[in-house]
């Protein structure tokens, strides 16, 4: 039988008021078992004409402040959280049949944050975030390719590729986040925190 915690659901949700620790405890899990990428998340915006949009990124850091991710600020996302800022994760981990759903509004990473991640990059992928126009239609692939090869003639330093001013990290600060476990016959376990005016977490049991 498995173990429950003070609220009887399943032990994995443990017992802490502060969501980010839980965060951390399930993402430790995900990294012993996910096979591929497991601070993948599909992320949801909408700009201004309020059509939703999703695709998958990934977590590149997170702490007490929020979630981070980086892109290219003038990409669909980008232009959407400019127009609207308000945001949605979901972490799905299939190996431990869990997900996490997190809502929130972001807000730009300063830039010495972005310029330390993106130093630690490859050089290939420092160059590719010149020379791609990120969702911007082009011509065919070669475009793409040739404008990788003027980036590297013009960066032939692998160790001094600026960081371009378009291409940025955005933090997601928590408004809700939501553990969800699977369950038998579809009676899932969920605990979700939100966060009160007062900045404290309040939790509660949802129905599956």
């Amino acid at each position: 039988m498995n173990q429950k915690n003070s609220l009887g659901l399943n032990n994995c949700f443990l017992d802490l008021d502060d969501p980010i620790q839980l965060f951390k405890a399930w993402m430790d899990e995900a990294n012993k078992s996910e096979p591929n990428d497991p601070n993948a998340l599909s992320l949801a915006t909408s700009g201004k004409n309020n059509f939703p949009s999703v695709r998958m990124v990934l977590l590149k850091e997170f702490n007490q402040n929020g979630f981070v991710f980086y892109t290219n600020l003038n990409s669909q996302k980008g232009n959407e959280l400019k127009e609207n800022p308000n945001a949605a994760m979901c972490f799905h981990w299939k190996s431990l049949l869990r997900q996490i759903r997190i809502n929130g509004s972001v807000t730009q990473v300063e830039d010495k944050v972005a310029d330390q991640y993106y130093n630690s990059r490859g050089y290939e992928s420092r160059i590719g975030a010149w020379a791609s126009k990120q969702s911007k239609e082009i011509e065919n692939r070669e475009v793409l390719i040739k404008s990788i090869k003027e980036f590297k003639q013009k960066y032939n330093d692998e160790k001094n590729v600026p960081r371009p001013s378009h291409w940025s990290g955005w933090n997601l600060t928590p408004a809700s986040i939501e553990f969800w476990l699977d369950g038998d016959n579809r009676i899932h376990e969920r605990l979700k925190y939100t966060i009160d005016d007062n900045g404290n977490w309040i939790k509660s049991l949802l129905s599956p």
